[in-house]
């Protein structure tokens, strides 16, 4: 078993890990408190090759696999995994085209983010976000085409996306088998966008609710076939949670090193924190989990791109970096005290930022429903 990095690997982690302290930690805190995301960073990790990773070269992308992308997401999240985020939605937008699209849709719309636009993965709605088979959004056949009628909620770059990657039942009675996929452009008849949603943490990553008022969707931007919207939905997330799952990874490495230095410097009772057993041992265990959680997605990664299924190990890597995230971040609070609490230091945000980890994508409770499905 081979564990270290190739030598282009090598380059590309570092080049994202310089551009993430030069360009995306010294904006953080202020994107955050505005709630806004910085197009400037976008533009700039667009030009230097850090996004579209994944989609093919003859289309403008990189041509490379999960194991590059989660690299890229590990350093981009430890400088800001509000802006980490918005910066790799893209990727999730593009998989489900790059699995079902025709060479047309690629073309058009992968073309698209090649070119700098963004787009958005739609499939949560406010009856049904674990419970797909409960998405109410139909899309009724008339000529030439579909009507799609409804709403989805809680969409990544909602407010930026030039397209939507969207699930809504063809078919109202047949539960997740009457799920099909579209492709639908931001500024189609009838379509339009909410306000940025008011949250808890990664705000720097807008969410919008998008609404479908009667939305012609013409034949040829619907991806695969009828009623094979569940099954490329699941494929897409074996493809994605090791980019999620990557996404803990660089908050534990943020929670490490901010503990860390804060550890060496304070002083309590006549040493730093760092000669107090119970300080060092939670840093002890942050390294363990850090570890873990890393090997874990990189795992997920490598069987991917191997060919491999990777359903239970993208599961668990995602389960355990997120579960691990959130702990390592309360940790931070803890080792930081008073100052854990308040805003001039980074462990809020971090304590914040993670707790989100736990739901979307999948809720930690449906990836043990997966693993344990698996087990079977």
């Amino acid at each position: 078993m081979q564990f270290e990095l190739s030598e282009d690997q090598r380059h590309i982690q570092a080049l994202a890990r310089q551009f993430a302290e030069k360009e995306i930690q010294p904006r953080a805190a202020q994107a955050d408190a505005e709630g806004r995301f910085p197009m400037a960073v976008y533009h700039k990790a667009l030009e230097l090759g850090l996004l579209n990773t994944s989609l093919p070269a003859h289309l403008g992308g990189a041509g490379l696999g999960c194991m590059e992308l989660v690299l890229i997401t590990e350093a981009l999240c430890h400088g800001c995994l509000g802006i980490g985020t918005a910066l790799c939605i893209n990727a999730l937008a593009a998989e489900p085209l790059l699995i079902a699209g025709t060479r047309e849709q690629q073309q058009q719309f992968l073309g698209q983010l090649a070119q700098g636009a963004m787009a958005s993965f739609a499939l949560t709605e406010p009856a049904a976000g674990s419970d797909v088979a409960g998405i109410r959004t139909r899309a009724q056949r008339v000529p030439g085409g579909y009507r799609l009628t409804g709403n989805k909620i809680w969409i990544s770059n909602a407010p930026m996306a030039e397209f939507f990657i969207v699930f809504a039942k063809t078919d109202a009675d047949a539960g997740h088998k009457g799920l099909t996929a579209f492709v639908v452009s931001a500024d189609s008849e009838g379509l339009s966008v909410g306000a940025p949603l008011s949250k808890l943490g990664q705000k720097a990553a807008p969410t919008a609710e998008v609404f479908f008022d009667d939305v012609f969707v013409p034949d040829a931007c619907r991806l695969g076939d009828e009623g094979s919207g569940f099954s490329l939905a699941m494929k897409v997330f074996d493809r994605s949670r090791p980019m999620v799952a990557a996404f803990g990874v660089g908050l534990i490495q943020r929670c490490l090193d901010e503990s860390l230095a804060y550890a060496a410097q304070r002083e309590s009772m006549g040493r730093t924190l760092m000669g107090h057993q119970a300080i060092a041992h939670r840093l002890a265990d942050m390294r363990v989990r850090l570890e873990a959680a890393r090997l874990l997605t990189y795992q997920a990664a490598w069987r991917l791109d191997g060919g491999q299924p990777n359903t239970i190990q993208a599961s668990i890597a995602k389960l355990y970096s997120a579960d691990a995230a959130m702990w390592a971040a309360t940790e931070t609070v803890q080792i930081f005290g008073c100052m854990g609490y308040s805003t001039e230091y980074p462990a809020e945000k971090l304590f914040r930022d993670a707790k989100v980890l736990q739901i979307y994508e999948g809720t930690s409770e449906i990836q043990r429903n997966i693993i344990a499905r698996e087990l079977c």
